[in-house]
């Protein structure tokens, strides 16, 4: 259960650090176009000064002060109702993600977290999958009998005609490494850095679906869920299915971005690739870790671990520095 609440504190705080010299940082700023800085209070009310003093006048008031004093609720209801009310992180885990007609994603996950996907009976009325199942897709009795090579040649196939789709056949222990640690991390955020203007924060939740026997990743511009909250939509998702895990060893993965969201394919695959280096799917390849990576991998799992718990000792600025070794 997640109860500090990393995510709003986030969500609420316009992220920017200040840019060091290109040779220490290539993408340090972190770029939120959305929200502009305003004038200062001290410049307003000198602009305004004369009419708020014939105002407080009018109205029997010494003073602008006693104006204000006398005005002081009201400015403070209406400030409530300017604000963005961005819900918390408990509130978030709970909620509902609106998709958009054929966008393939689950809702998120609200019961307890199953061991291990179990599908329904045959012929049982149990719950109906959210999202298409592998079976809908594929013939599974036919490419269970293929090897891991032309598998993976047909599925690359069938995702090849479109710019906007990603795909992937993911070892089992990847895979594996990574779930594991989505069950306990469902969100976390990663950066996508763009030349000369910084990088853009992103907000990713894994949702699971046991009717169908997949996974699901919901990536989502930061400032889009700072501006629109609960109803914030998704510009890329990636399904893992989870059909063939025990058979070949093998989980097949499709992604879809979706147009006019403001990201290209290449930040999506920069994203995916950041997921599996953060979740530690990365270091799951039966090679020992020389003791660099290994170090590594310990600061991106203790990232993630700190955002999750809400511990101050995660930052924006050292998840950008963990990133940009990455590149």
């Amino acid at each position: 259960m997640i109860r500090i609440p990393t995510l709003r504190h986030l969500a609420t705080n316009s992220v920017r650090f200040a840019t060091r010299s290109a040779q220490q940082r290539r993408w340090a700023q972190v770029v939120d176009v959305r929200f502009h800085t305003t004038q200062p209070s001290q410049v307003i009310l000198e602009k305004y000064r004369e009419k708020l003093s014939q105002k407080a006048s009018q109205e029997g008031h010494g003073s602008i002060e006693d104006l204000k004093a006398a005005y002081a609720d009201k400015i403070q209801e209406q400030r409530k109702n300017d604000a963005i009310d961005v819900p918390s992180i408990e509130d978030l885990s709970s909620a509902s993600i609106p998709q958009t007609e054929g966008t393939p994603v689950s809702q998120p996950y609200r019961g307890p977290v199953p061991s291990s996907p179990k599908p329904a009976p045959k012929g049982s009325s149990g719950e109906k999958p959210a999202i298409k199942p592998l079976g809908d897709i594929l013939d599974l009795e036919k490419v269970a009998d293929l090897p891991e090579k032309e598998l993976t040649a047909i599925w690359r196939l069938r995702h090849a005609s479109s710019p906007q789709t990603l795909c992937a056949v993911i070892p089992a222990p990847t895979y594996e490494a990574m779930e594991d640690l989505a069950r306990s991390s469902p969100f976390f955020i990663l950066p996508v850095p763009h030349e000369d203007q910084g990088a853009e924060i992103h907000l990713l939740q894994w949702t699971f679906d046991s009717a169908s026997k997949t996974s699901t990743v919901l990536f989502t511009q930061l400032v889009e869920y700072k501006t629109r909250g609960e109803f914030a939509q998704p510009h890329t998702t990636v399904t893992h299915h989870l059909d063939l895990i025990k058979d070949k060893g093998l989980v097949l993965m499709q992604g879809q971005v979706m147009e006019g969201r403001g990201v290209q394919p290449d930040h999506a695959r920069w994203l995916v690739m950041c997921l599996q280096r953060f979740y530690g799917g990365w270091e799951q390849k039966g090679d020992e870790l020389d003791g660099h990576r290994k170090e590594r991998a310990e600061e991106r799992k203790k990232l993630l671990e700190w955002f999750t718990k809400g511990d101050p000792r995660f930052s924006v600025e050292k998840l950008l520095e963990e990133a940009e070794r990455l590149g």
